[in-house]
């Protein structure tokens, strides 16, 4: 005999069955050491905020950085997604240090004006084309990890950035085809040091934006499958607890895809390439009277479903 399901109660049936075919897919992996654990580990979150579960442990033959785990594409993804189904013991999160999610790529890539409220408030033309520059990769630090105000500026500035990472090879990649070279997604702080980004080194931005500790990343690399639509995400930057930044990345003007197909027309994309897509307004520089950061300031990145970063200021 067939019993008749409401049509709510089918659609309730449908939405939780789409939640638990995400959560059964999509990871947060992580990069973390503890005073017992010798270099970086590999591990997943269980959970914004939660503890780790050591991949090594889980399989010992797994690579022990981010980007040779990258590197080997689906096969160590598959691993780990059945790491985590299979209840492995976790570790707690005070117990370990949480390090960057990807460290020492190929590129930083990163991405100017690329937030059409950011355009507004300098009162300066939307692009029409990406504004493309780096940073070193010597700039990057974990999620909680202290920045440096080097003696070298006086205007350190705040930019909270959702941040991608590439999974798969590529070059000339279609806008069409662009996800599939996507691993996931982290919050960045684009630390910048303004004279020398914005006067200094012939007004070219690379050395105010690539001081050592100016690219805090994390906490997690937040696999694509978890996050149903990256540009629509809630956005927000915090100093010492008060809100400077707020908007959502559904104010972007040039969004991941466009983002791949541009640059790949110029590099060859490698996994674990960082490419940090732009800020929105309440920077400090354009302020009035300019903001700027100084030693004992803390600073809180946000972005949705992704977590938060927090550093402080020495």
């Amino acid at each position: 005999m067939l019993v008749p399901v409401s049509r709510t109660l089918f659609t309730t049936l449908l939405q939780n069955h789409k939640v638990f075919y995400q959560i059964s897919r999509g990871m947060r992996l992580v990069q973390f050491q503890t005073p017992h654990l010798k270099g970086p580990h590999l591990g997943l979150e269980e959970k914004d905020g939660g503890g780790v579960i050591d991949l090594s442990a889980f399989d010992p033959g797994l690579p022990k950085t981010m980007r040779e785990f990258l590197e080997q594409g689906e096969t160590a993804l598959s691993v780990a997604r059945r790491a985590l189904e299979s209840k492995q013991p976790v570790l707690k999160r005070s117990e370990v240090t949480f390090l960057a999610p990807i460290t020492q790529p190929d590129k930083v890539v990163c991405v100017g004006m690329n937030y059409v409220d950011h355009c507004k408030e300098q009162n300066v033309p939307v692009p029409t084309e990406p504004i493309i520059f780096s940073k070193f990769s010597s700039s990057i630090v974990g999620p909680y990890d202290d920045v440096v105000l080097p003696p070298e500026s006086k205007e350190v500035d705040w930019e909270v950035e959702l941040a991608f990472v590439i999974g798969k090879k590529g070059k000339h990649i279609k806008a069409t085809d662009a996800m599939a070279h996507v691993a996931g997604f982290t919050v960045a702080h684009d630390v910048s040091a303004r004279d020398w980004q914005m006067r200094r080194n012939g007004k070219q931005w690379l050395l105010g934006k690539t001081f050592d500790t100016f690219c805090p990343l994390g906490p997690a690399l937040v696999t694509k499958d978890c996050v149903a639509d990256p540009h629509n995400l809630k956005i927000c930057c915090r100093v010492n607890g008060e809100v400077m930044q707020s908007s959502s990345t559904n104010q972007m003007v040039f969004k991941t895809e466009d983002l791949i197909a541009w640059v790949s027309q110029f590099v060859t994309l490698y996994p674990g390439d960082v490419f940090l897509t732009g800020t929105p307004p309440g920077v400090g520089v354009f302020r009035k009277p300019p903001v700027f950061l100084k030693k004992g300031d803390e600073v809180q990145c946000e972005i949705e479903g992704l977590g938060t970063i927090i550093n402080r200021m020495v």
